[in-house]
C-alpha cells in the first residue's frame, strides 16, 4: 500500500516532486522518439539492442506503475494507448519478434499532454503555452499523426520497397499524401500500402484543417466565469457571452 500511495502521489499529485516526475516522463518520451528516428538511419548493432532493452524496461516499469495505481485496471488494459504501450514494450524488449512498433510510444506523449495535472503545470510555468494552448495541442495532434503514419509506412515498406530506405523517405511520402500533393516519385505497394495512403489523406487533412482553424479563429483567453463557468472569452471581454456577468480578466501584466 505504501508503494501504491507513493506512485499515486507521483503520477497524480500536485507536489513539486510530482511535477518534476511528469516533466521527466515527457522528456523521456521525446528522447525515445528521437532515438527511434535517429537509429533508422544506422545499421543495427549490439549497443542499439541494449539501448532498446533499457528503454523497454523503463516503459514496462511505467506501464506497470500506471496499472497498479489505476482505479479501473481492466478498462485501462483495453484502452488503445495501453495497447500501444504494450506493443512498444514487446518491440523494445524483443526487437527480433515481429515488426518494430516502438514508434507507437509517441501516443504516451499525447496522453501526458492531456492529463489535467500536466496541462495545469504547463499553463502555470509557460506563458506561451497558456496563451496558445489550443494551437499547441492541435499541432501536437497533427505531429503525432504524422509520426505514427510515418512509422507505419516505414515499418511496412522499408524491407520490400526500395523507395522507402529510412524515416525521411517515409516522412516525405506521408507529407506528400497528407497535403494531397501526390508527386508520385514514392508510392506504397500492395493493398496495405494503398490503405495507408487513404488513411493518411483522409485523417491527415482533417487534423491539418483543425490546426488551420485554430490559427485563424479569434484569440481567446482562459478565464472561468464565476457564475456560469464558461472557460474561454475574448481577450478584451468585459461581460460573459453566456450569462452577461461582469468579468475581471487579468491583463498581460497580471498573467
Amino acid at each position: 500500500m505504501r508503494l501504491k500511495t507513493y506512485l499515486r502521489r507521483l503520477y497524480e499529485g500536485d507536489s513539486p516532486q510530482a511535477h518534476r516526475f511528469r516533466y521527466g516522463l515527457l522528456v523521456f518520451d521525446i528522447a525515445t522518439i528521437l532515438f527511434i528516428v535517429a537509429t533508422s538511419f544506422l545499421p543495427r548493432s549490439p549497443a542499439f539492442e541494449w539501448m532498446d532493452v533499457a528503454i523497454g524496461v523503463i516503459v514496462l516499469a511505467d506501464f506497470t506503475a500506471r496499472l497498479v495505481i489505476s482505479r479501473t485496471p481492466v478498462k485501462d488494459l483495453a484502452h488503445p494507448m495501453t495497447l500501444a504501450d504494450a506493443a512498444a514494450i514487446v518491440s523494445f524488449l524483443a526487437p527480433a519478434v515481429g515488426e518494430h512498433f516502438g514508434f507507437l510510444r509517441i501516443l504516451r506523449t499525447v496522453r501526458l499532454l492531456r492529463t489535467y495535472q500536466l496541462l495545469a503545470r504547463l499553463r502555470a510555468d509557460f506563458p506561451f503555452f497558456r496563451r496558445y494552448e489550443d494551437l499547441v495541442i492541435a499541432a501536437v495532434n497533427l505531429g503525432v499523426f504524422i509520426f505514427i503514419m510515418t512509422g507505419f509506412v516505414y515499418e511496412t515498406q522499408h524491407r520490400t520497397n526500395a523507395e522507402i530506405r529510412n524515416y525521411i523517405d517515409a516522412l516525405y511520402f506521408t507529407i506528400a499524401a497528407l497535403t494531397t500533393t501526390g508527386f508520385g516519385d514514392i508510392t506504397l505497394r500492395g493493398t496495405l500500402g494503398h490503405l495507408l495512403s487513404v488513411i493518411i489523406m483522409i485523417f491527415g487533412v482533417t487534423l491539418f484543417l483543425r490546426l488551420v482553424q485554430v490559427l485563424l479563429r479569434p484569440e481567446k483567453v482562459r478565464y472561468p466565469c464565476p457564475v456560469c463557468g464558461l472557460q474561454r472569452h475574448d481577450r478584451d471581454a468585459v461581460h460573459c457571452k453566456a450569462c452577461g456577468t461582469i468579468l475581471k480578466i487579468p491583463d498581460e501584466g497580471d498573467v
